[in-house]
């Protein structure tokens, strides 16, 4: 019997794209979803499957029946892994799952206090047969967080500084995850994957000036300004907690190096933010 990869998150940005590089391969991709109404949002292809973190162990256990490999990640909502994302490792253990890839996020080995780091090491605590995909920063969240600023204000407004970061582009973690989970040799390994160029967020400016023809301007605002800004957008106050420090650890430039595992893993190159852009551009056009 054909054995099916179940994709967690999958009609979001980067499960969406772990389902079409899965289809691309041949595999038989079970799209997790909590009711019936998300099944519409699934790729064409993708068989939907009732899944939900707050499941009984009987009803996880049935989420993965015919299932050998599992693409887990956190729902951003989730904190409290231990009560909701712990139970799904031990399912995917009773089940016999061979294989769980995990989206954590770029280096969390030295940042012991997120929910990605609790996840890893229970993972590997369990002895469940693992590999952790730490992606540096989504080259989507100038196309998601940040497009109503830069369509409607030609301006990107993050509190970056002068710093470098070595973008990704989601679909390129799509790519990845899609050859992880169908090529032996990874189980056990932990791999950050960035873009294989470091921008400044001026540079940014730049690229998006290029294929908007318009200007878009990167002024620098300060942390205080970025900080006020959400809270007159209405942003809740753990969510601005957590945006102070990543914009804090990429004044830091820890986000800021390049490196070549897209490539390595996928046979491809990483994408350009230039190329990102022009696929994307429809996000920032008026």
């Amino acid at each position: 019997m054909t054995k099916s990869v179940l994709v967690t998150g999958a009609t979001g940005t980067v499960g969406d794209a772990v389902t079409e590089f899965l289809l691309e391969r041949g595999e038989s991709v079970l799209g997790a979803v909590r009711n019936t109404d998300d099944a519409v949002h699934l790729r064409e292809g993708v068989e939907a499957r009732h899944f939900d973190f707050s499941m009984s162990p009987a009803e996880l256990d049935q989420a993965l029946d015919g299932c050998d490999r599992l693409f887990l990640m956190r729902p951003p909502a989730i904190a409290d892994v231990e009560k909701y994302l712990f139970p799904v490792i031990n399912a995917a253990g009773r089940r016999g799952i061979q294989h769980i890839v995990f989206l954590s996020l770029q280096g969390v080995q030295q940042n012991r206090s997120t929910p990605h780091y609790a996840v890893e090491q229970y993972l590997k605590s369990t002895g469940a047969p693992y590999t952790s995909l730490r992606p540096n920063f989504f080259m989507q969240n100038l196309s998601t967080t940040h497009a109503a600023e830069i369509r409607e204000d030609d301006d990107v407004f993050v509190p970056a500084g002068r710093s470098f970061t070595a973008f990704i582009d989601a679909r390129d973690i799509g790519r990845v995850a899609a050859a992880v989970l169908t090529e032996p040799g990874h189980i056990g390994r932990s791999y950050t994957l960035s873009g294989e160029q470091s921008l400044t967020y001026r540079n940014v400016a730049a690229i998006l000036s290029h294929t908007l023809g318009r200007s878009i301007h990167y002024r620098r605002p300060s942390e205080t300004e970025y900080l006020v800004r959400l809270r007159k957008q209405g942003k809740p106050e753990d969510y601005i907690a957590v945006q102070k420090m990543i914009y804090r650890i990429v004044r830091f430039n820890i986000s800021a190096f390049p490196n070549r595992s897209v490539r390595r893993l996928t046979g491809q190159p990483a994408t350009t933010f230039l190329e990102f852009a022009a696929r994307e551009r429809d996000a920032w056009e008026r």
